[in-house]
This record gives structure tokens, C-alpha cells and sequence, in this order.
């Protein structure tokens, strides 16, 4: 999966906003994962097709605003990247207020380093992503 600004990508919604209750994708169907222990501050979720070189598993995805079912697709273009000290970068879509960005980036630790940058280097980094990078991945979740 490549992007390039503005251009749509898809991902799938594991964990719903202001829920506890988490799912990860197995198998073409999307099932129970975990119980966590704070709510999502966002719809959380994953670029299926794509591989995170920094944890190996499925590249992260935010999308702001209203909750959104477990197991919905969502086609749209990236309108920022959460960047983590760590590298497990997030791809976030979506646009809201600053205190739906600001709770987002204060759910992380403070030694992650949370950050959110714009659209372009959201595309930036998903395009920075090598082909052997962009292997689909059954890793279990992050």
C-alpha cells in the first residue's frame, strides 16, 4: 500500500472509541482480543496489507470524531501522523477539536514522545514503507 497526499487508503476499526472492549481482524472475520483497562480516546485500528517496521505488525490507524462499529471498513485519506519516539508511528484520518487531539496525544506516556505532524508526512512515511514491508501480517496485535 502506497499513498500519496490526499490519497484514500482503507482500514479496519478494532477498537472503538470510549470502549473497553477489544478486537483485532483473524481469518476475514474481526473477534473479541481483550478488555483494556482505559477507554480508546479514538477509533483504533489497522491499514490491513501494510507491516510497521518498527513492532512488525500491521501499521496503527486513529480515526477521529464519532465512535465507529468494530469490523468497519473505512476508506479515507490521512489527515495527520501520531508520531512515537519509538517509531510505531499511527496513521490518524479525521479532523476535530483540539481536545479530542489533545487527549489523544496525553493517552500515550510521555516517554513515547507523542506528536501530531500533518497529512503530508503522514503520506511520507506510508510511502517511506519498503515493498518487503508491505507483506500482509497475521501478527497478533499491537
Amino acid at each position: 500500500m502506497r499513498a500519496g497526499s490526499g490519497q484514500a487508503v482503507e482500514g479496519v476499526v478494532e477498537w472503538t472509541r470510549g470502549e473497553v472492549d477489544r478486537f483485532v481482524p483473524r481469518g476475514g472475520e474481526v473477534v473479541p482480543y481483550r478488555r483494556e483497562a482505559r477507554p480508546a480516546p479514538g477509533n483504533y485500528g489497522c491499514l490491513r496489507g501494510t507491516l510497521n517496521p518498527a513492532d512488525g505488525t500491521e501499521v496503527d490507524a486513529v480515526w477521529l470524531g464519532a465512535p465507529l462499529p468494530v469490523g468497519k471498513r473505512v476508506p479515507a485519506a490521512p489527515s495527520g501522523l501520531l508520531w512515537l519516539a519509538d517509531g510505531d508511528h499511527k496513521v490518524v484520518f479525521g479532523t476535530t477539536g483540539e481536545r479530542e487531539v489533545a487527549a489523544l496525544l496525553a493517552w500515550f506516556p510521555p516517554e513515547r514522545g507523542a506528536r501530531l505532524l500533518g497529512p503530508a508526512d503522514a503520506a511520507a512515511w506510508l510511502a517511506s514503507l519498503t515493498p518487503a514491508d508491505q507483506e500482509l501480517t497475521t501478527s497478533p496485535p499491537r
